[in-house]
């Protein structure tokens, strides 16, 4: 977890976290060194920007940013500049805690400063993953948009993990009714 926004963050991003997967480790101190490193180069890229490195609730940096495309492209940058390649080296992750910008049957961004119906928020999503080699989204749709879900998993659900945390972590029949 290297960059927090939406609730654990006191910045412009509605995303709650993004986070790398180090790959290809022989151990787990490995993982951690190649993570260690990126979060370090992160903060220098950072700094030289004049940008903050002020962190969040969750211990990632909490920075303005221009909007969450910008936060995987520093997260890139940093993985390049620490010797590292995207897709190769590090895989992505999002949490997206999506339930808490969905109002009205829409998807507002804060950082986009637009809504988003679910499948235009399913394309934007889309796109990102593509780009910048995201392999796991958390809570990427709100859990009042079951449709959303639904359709994302069926189309996507063998490439992209779809992680269900705020919408099944404590409520069994919500569990009963994801797995039907």
């Amino acid at each position: 977890n290297i960059i927090n926004g939406g609730a654990h963050a006191n910045n412009n991003l509605s995303f709650q976290e993004f986070m790398i997967i180090p790959i290809n480790c022989i151990s787990f101190t490995e993982a951690i060194k190649k993570a260690s490193e990126v979060f370090h180069t992160l903060k220098s890229i950072l700094e030289k920007k004049n940008i903050s490195t002020a962190v969040g609730d969750e211990g990632g940096f909490a920075p303005n940013l221009k909007n969450e495309d910008h936060a995987c492209s520093l997260i890139k940058e940093a993985i390049s500049k620490s010797g590292y390649k995207l897709g190769k080296d590090f895989f992505l992750s999002l949490d997206v805690a999506a339930s808490e910008f969905y109002k009205n049957k829409k998807y507002k961004l804060l950082s986009e400063k637009k809504s988003f119906s679910s499948d235009q928020f399913s394309n934007y999503l889309l796109k990102l993953c593509k780009k910048y080699s995201i392999i796991s989204l958390e809570d990427p749709f709100s859990e009042d948009d079951w449709g959303a879900w639904r359709k994302f998993n069926l189309n996507y659900g063998n490439k992209i993990q779809l992680v269900g945390d705020d919408i099944f972590t404590t409520n069994i029949k919500l569990i009963s009714k994801g797995i039907k």
